[in-house]
């Protein structure tokens, strides 16, 4: 049942698509979207049960949709050609020339998140040391205890 709904799905998007390059007209919208994250993934995977891969790659016109699709806007995954090849000896700093940078902040603010959670929630707090203010010592937990 469900395979039968299915393959009539793909039969009518194929015949509402019928020559066109997208569905309504000449650029792309967000049906085209909707359309290609669902048929693209069933045009390429591997899947045990091919069924319904047969029948998308028996529709041409869908076939050839997904295909033009992923040439236009994803070249280096669709289409033939492939990304530049890195040069020889190139390292991760001329991937990313900034990744160590934002490793590093990101790792200083994941610890000023921590330290300031633990300052608002009382698990750290700072007592000076020393003389107080009148000239007298601090209290300590233990003398407080006693004074109540």
């Amino acid at each position: 049942q469900l395979y039968r709904e299915a393959r009539e799905c793909l039969t009518l998007l194929s015949q509402r698509l019928g020559s066109q390059k997208f569905f309504f007209g000449d650029s792309p919208a967000s049906l085209d979207a909707l359309v290609f994250s669902r048929l693209a993934p069933l045009l390429k995977a591997k899947l045990p049960n091919g069924k319904l891969q047969q029948h998308l790659k028996s529709l041409q016109n869908l076939c050839n949709y997904c295909t033009s699709i992923l040439s236009l806007y994803f070249p280096w995954d669709g289409g033939e050609s492939r990304p530049p090849p890195h040069p020889a000896g190139s390292g991760e700093a001329e991937e990313d020339p900034h990744k160590r940078r934002n490793q590093l902040l990101s790792v200083l603010v994941g610890l000023a998140a921590m330290l300031g959670y633990a300052f608002l929630s009382g698990i750290v707090s700072i007592q000076r040391g020393g003389v107080g203010p009148a000239g007298r010592q601090p209290i300590t937990m233990e003398e407080e205890e006693e004074e109540e």
